[in-house]
C-alpha cells in the first residue's frame, strides 16, 4: 500500500466523537479551523450548489450562541409546556467547554434544482470531512443534533432563510489524548453484500 492510503486508512479509522469531557482548557488557533473549513468545502455537491452553510462561534462569539440558544430554548419550550431548567443551563453554560463551534446550515437551491435529500446528504459529507479534518489535525469534536437545532425561529440567527435548513453544531476542542481504541462496529459481513455473476 501507498503511504497516502496508509495515512487515510488511519485517519479514517481513528476517527470517532470526541466531547468536551476529554477537550482541554486551551483554545484551537483560528487558522486550524479556518483550513479545516476548506476541507470540508471539498464535500461532493450534486450540480455543485454547494449548500453546506457554516457560522464559526469562537472567544465571546459562543458566549453569544449561548445566550441565544438558551433564551430561544426557554421561550420556545415555555411556549409548549417542555421547559427543563437543565436544558436551559446545559445550553447556557456547555458551550463555554468547547473551543470553537461551527453550526452547520444547508442553504437551499433557489431553483429547487435538487431535491432537499441530496442537499442534506451534500452538508452531511461535509460534516464527515470536517470530523476527518478534526481527527488529522488530533482534535476532538462532534456534532449535536439537539438543542434548537429543530427550531424554526433559529435559523435567521445563523443567515438561514425559511426554506434551509439547521443541520446541527459541530464542537471542537483539543483533546487530553489521541490514544483511544476503535469505535466499535458491528462486522462488515452483516452490512454488505457482493454481487459478482
Amino acid at each position: 500500500m501507498s503511504t497516502e492510503v496508509e495515512i487515510f486508512e488511519k485517519v479514517v479509522m481513528q476517527r470517532r466523537s470526541v466531547f468536551q469531557k476529554d477537550y482541554l482548557p486551551e483554545r484551537i488557533e483560528d487558522e486550524v479551523v479556518a483550513k479545516m473549513l476548506v476541507m470540508a468545502d471539498r464535500a461532493p455537491t450534486h450540480k455543485r450548489t454547494e449548500p453546506w452553510r457554516f457560522v464559526v462561534f469562537t472567544g465571546q462569539g459562543i458566549t453569544k450562541l449561548a445566550k441565544f440558544q438558551s433564551e430561544l430554548y426557554k421561550k420556545v419550550a415555555t411556549a409548549d409546556g417542555s421547559f427543563r431548567e437543565d436544558r436551559y443551563l446545559n445550553l447556557l453554560n456547555k458551550p463555554a467547554e468547547s473551543s470553537h463551534i461551527i453550526s452547520v446550515g444547508m442553504k437551499r437551491d433557489a431553483a429547487h434544482s435538487i431535491p432537499e435529500w441530496e442537499e442534506l446528504g451534500a452538508v452531511f459529507c461535509a460534516v464527515e470531512n470536517l470530523y476527518l479534518a478534526a481527527t488529522a489535525f488530533g482534535l476532538g469534536g462532534y456534532l449535536s443534533t439537539g438543542g434548537i437545532t429543530n427550531f424554526a425561529e433559529a435559523k435567521e440567527f445563523f443567515g438561514l432563510g425559511p426554506e434551509d435548513r439547521l443541520c446541527g453544531f459541530f464542537h471542537l476542542g483539543k483533546i487530553k489524548t489521541i490514544e483511544t481504541p476503535l469505535s466499535k462496529r458491528k462486522p462488515m459481513e452483516e452490512k454488505v453484500s457482493w454481487v459478482k455473476d
